[in-house]
């Protein structure tokens, strides 16, 4: 994806999935994803990413994906958050819950 870094150096709070098609774990999470990012209601952009797309290798290698799924929260081109594995929702929202607080987001 030729936009990804667009996509992180924003100032919006941005949650990457990073997933492969193959992998159980990552369709399990995929309604977890679906349900955050409709229920957020824009509080945080979310996009998912096949690693296994040729055209993300790159960004693959520069994050250290080595399993799947990996959740990240980006801001400014900054890491925020990183998990690797299945998360609930609830998890999910408590994450952004505690990245609002902080003052590295814009009001």
């Amino acid at each position: 994806m030729k936009d990804f870094d667009k996509i992180i150096w924003r100032d919006a709070l941005t949650l990457v999935d990073f997933f492969a098609v193959w992998c159980g774990p990552c369709r399990a999470m995929h309604p977890v994803i679906d349900r955050f990012q409709k229920q957020m209601n824009g509080r945080a952009d979310v996009y998912r990413m096949d690693i296994d797309d040729p055209d993300l290798a790159e960004i693959v290698r520069r994050y250290n994906i080595m399993s799947v799924p990996t959740l990240m929260f980006f801001q400014r081109g900054e890491v925020l958050w990183r998990e690797s594995g299945r998360v609930d929702y609830e998890h999910l929202v408590n994450v952004l819950d505690e990245l609002e607080k902080h003052d590295y987001v814009l009001p």
